[in-house]
């Protein structure tokens, strides 16, 4: 089978799965009964191509291979084809994408066999895989871009799959509007590219980057990196990403840890030696990603519902890894992008598996007479979880440990290799880069300090809901927490494909030597010619490491000791700082009062009476015309017979008379 037909399959079987499940379920509704086959064929829509995609991935000989379709436009010069590239970049990414999807698939078999919508939610997730895989293979910009905008149709659907309620709705239109933001700004830089290329194949743009004018190189970067704020939620256009929890949660777990979210990240690193020739925007792109990673720490500090608690922590990743890219080490940023991938599906899954339990407890407590709300995803409510869901506990509590940087870990090895670039790029005279370092810093600990706390308030301690000693929640089924252990133990050792450079001289960085970054590969390397000493080296890895143990021991000892009080100490303590933090930095107070409000009021006063007098007055003018017309025409329709004989005879005398005197 050639490399041709395996990309085709891979590609296609996700989309089959979309397809029977979708007009499947849509026209035969025996069909939608059929929950096992529904969930088994989803499942294998996106195992089958992980196993295809490993196969590429062991086969690969080194060079990129394409697998050309058809042509999708010609017109003039532009000429667009759905041509797949087949290389180390585009490999990882699709293991990625498929691997992690297909235990989210098989997660969710589980997690939403109860919904009535469960056959359109499998063509939804099988559509979003299809999206994502365009993406990441294609080999044209436009191909991207295609993938790019059907993952943003396959969010806007999953966020809003509960549609009745409208707080749903409401964040799956942010969700779309949001991004469409950037989206302008992508579609611009395409024009920009082609105009000066000719081409938009990846091929082309990258062939000559230093020959192409430095400003159009500067602008069209910069322009693709606001695409990318908008996907990979940065600052400013990060605001959508939070909300994206009002979808069921192993939507939430697929679009922060294997899709839609890396969408920004995978852009920058394929187009990574055209991003080189732009350093002035490199400076950008690292400043707003520390900034970015900074703010939603100290955001998921104050948070009590445990998906915004995780959303705030992959806003705050993300911005790690784009951190990364702007000291131009964007293998660094696809490696964290692989661990992160691992323990935030992880975590999300595990969410999932804590809220499927109380939602158990909540209609207990209903059965049992006590009608009060239980929000079942507020931590509040939690506590004392472990005793009753080990499974849900122990890999939780691994998947906090690998985000938080802990030794060994997953998070450890990718995390301590982002501050080390950061730190590397300033000690080469990049005085930008050591403020991005400084915030990574912080942002360590506090990552390390929020997510134990997280684990603790689920977790530890006295359980906090109503009833607690008769109403007990109980672990989930295997169909979710098989995926948490495999998640889990990719937390554990995921990170052993990057060790650090100091380590045997960087022999053992598999990730560095596959992507190319030393020369040769996909993704591009700046050359720098101070090397950090040793010595600095392994005291940079010691920084990581006690930030991780101090972070962690403190979050521990604290709310094992105090509980939810601890967080009336830190609001106390930090006063103004922590009402900031609490309330997101007043950035959806501040975009309602600048755009949303006055976008309103132009409409109502202004379009509304432009709307009403000259759209509306049209149509019904041309409405009362008619009527008009018809009114008097209706006239001439007596239904005498004689008159109508009248009418006949005048005219077949009006048409005699033309024929002979005309």
């Amino acid at each position: 089978m050639n490399h041709t037909t395996l990309v085709g399959l891979i590609l296609l079987l996700p989309l089959a799965g979309a397809v029977f499940n979708g007009l499947g379920g849509l026209a035969f509704r025996g069909l939608r009964r059929q929950k096992v086959l529904i969930g088994a064929l989803a499942t294998l829509a996106v195992a089958v191509p992980f196993v295809l995609a490993l196969y590429l991935f062991l086969t690969y000989g080194g060079e990129p291979l394409l697998a050309r379709f058809f042509t999708w436009i010609a017109a003039g010069e532009l000429e667009l084809a759905f041509q797949y590239r087949i290389d180390e970049l585009s490999l990882v990414m699709t293991l990625i994408v498929t691997g992690v999807g297909a235990l989210i698939h098989l997660y969710s078999i589980g997690y939403m066999y109860e919904d009535r919508g469960y056959w359109k939610y499998f063509s939804y997730l099988n559509l979003f895989i299809f999206m994502m895989l365009n993406l990441v293979l294609a080999d044209n910009l436009t191909l991207l871009f295609l993938g790019w905008e059907g993952v943003g149709l396959c969010s806007y659907l999953l966020i809003g799959f509960w549609y009745e309620d409208f707080k749903n709705s409401e964040a799956a239109n942010k969700a779309f509007i949001v991004n469409r933001v950037g989206d302008a700004a992508f579609l611009l830089a395409m024009f920009l590219l082609f105009r000066e290329v000719g081409s938009l194949d990846f091929g082309a743009l990258l062939a000559d980057p230093a020959a192409l004018p430095s400003g159009v190189v500067a602008a069209a970067v910069l322009l693709l990196f606001i695409g990318a704020t908008g996907k990979s939620a940065q600052i400013p256009l990060f605001v959508w990403l939070p909300d994206a929890m009002a979808g069921p949660t192993p939507v939430s777990a697929l679009i922060h840890a294997a899709t839609m979210v890396t969408s920004g990240l995978y852009l920058f690193a394929r187009i990574s030696p055209l991003a080189l020739a732009a350093p002035d925007v490199l400076v950008v792109v690292a400043l707003v990603g520390a900034l970015t990673a900074f703010m939603a720490a100290t955001i998921a500090v104050t948070q009590y519902d445990i998906k915004k608690v995780l959303a705030y922590s992959t806003v705050s990743q993300l911005g790690y890894m784009f951190m990364a890219a702007g000291v131009g080490a964007f293998f660094v940023s696809i490696f964290h992008v692989l661990t992160h991938a691992f323990f935030k599906a992880c975590l999300f899954l595990g969410s999932g598996s804590v809220i499927h339990a109380m939602h158990h407890v909540e209609h207990t407590l209903h059965e049992r007479g006590h009608h009060g709300h239980l929000d079942p995803q507020d931590m509040r409510n939690m506590g004392g979880l472990g005793r009753f869901m080990p499974a849900t506990r122990t890999t939780y509590l691994i998947a906090t440990l690998a985000i938080a940087g802990f030794p060994l870990t997953a998070g450890f090895f990718s995390k301590d290799e982002i501050l080390f670039k950061a730190f590397e790029y300033g000690y080469n005279g990049h005085a930008y880069a050591w403020i991005a370092w400084i915030l990574g810093v912080v942002t360590a600990l506090l990552t390390a300090f929020y997510m134990m706390r997280s684990y603790v308030l689920t977790f530890e301690g006295t359980p906090r809901w109503p009833m607690a000693d008769q109403v007990h929640p109980h672990e989930s089924p295997a169909t979710m927490t098989l995926p948490l252990w495999v998640l889990a133990a990719l937390s554990l050792v995921g990170g052993f494909v990057g060790l650090p450079g100091v380590i045997a001289h960087g022999e053992w960085n598999l990730i560095h030597h596959y992507l190319g970054a030393s020369g040769g590969g996909p993704v591009a390397e700046p050359e720098l010619h101070a090397h950090v000493p040793l010595a600095i080296e392994w005291a940079l890895i010691g920084l990581g490491v006690a930030i991780a143990l101090i972070g962690l021991y403190w979050s521990w000892t604290a709310y094992r000791r105090h509980g939810l009080a601890y967080d009336d100490m830190l609001r106390e303590r930090f006063g103004a700082f922590y009402r900031v933090w609490a309330a997101k930095y007043y950035w959806d107070e501040f975009y309602d009062r600048a755009i949303v409000q006055p976008l309103l009021r132009f409409a109502r006063n202004g379009l509304a009476a432009f709307d009403q007098k000259v759209i509306d007055g049209a149509v019904n003018g041309v409405a009362r015309l008619m009527a008009e017309l018809g009114q008097r025409v209706r006239r001439v329709q007596t239904g005498v017979v004689q008159a109508y004989a009248m009418a006949i005879v005048l005219g077949v005398a009006l048409v005699l008379a033309l024929m002979l005197f005309g």
